[in-house]
């Protein structure tokens, strides 16, 4: 069992930087993927960045040169740091982990079995 509290959400001008982190317990099998993913109210919930077991890192077009995701040394803490925020990233980001597997694009949310409650990022313009 895993278990995932993200923290850092805000509210932000556009053009701000916000770091968000997902701390991370319980079971970590050898092989894993980690993601951020994002949801606003009646649309479903989307992947914005991923990271292997392996170190490689994928993101959503809509966020590619802007957040970086990365996870610290003992990898228990998962980290998305975010610039050039901008009104359209605005949503509820949720941390995901889905263990003995690797990570595949476009991210279902199906495919992760551990779940963070969500925090919250608003960007005004």
């Amino acid at each position: 069992q895993m278990q995932l509290v993200e923290s850092g959400g805000s509210s932000v001008q556009s053009g701000g930087s916000l770091r968000l982190s997902c701390a991370a317990s319980g079971y970590r099998a050898p092989y894993y993927c980690m993601a951020w993913f994002r949801q606003i109210p009646g649309k479903e919930r989307e992947g914005v960045a991923s990271i292997n077991f392996d170190g490689r890192i994928t993101y959503a077009e809509s966020v590619k040169g802007r957040f970086t995701i990365s996870e610290d040394n003992d990898k228990n803490t998962l980290v998305l740091q975010m610039n050039s925020l901008k009104p359209d990233d605005t949503a509820m980001y949720y941390c995901a982990a889905r263990p003995t597997e690797s990570c595949r694009w476009p991210l279902l949310m199906g495919h992760f079995g551990y779940w963070g409650q969500g925090t919250q990022v608003t960007v005004s313009s």
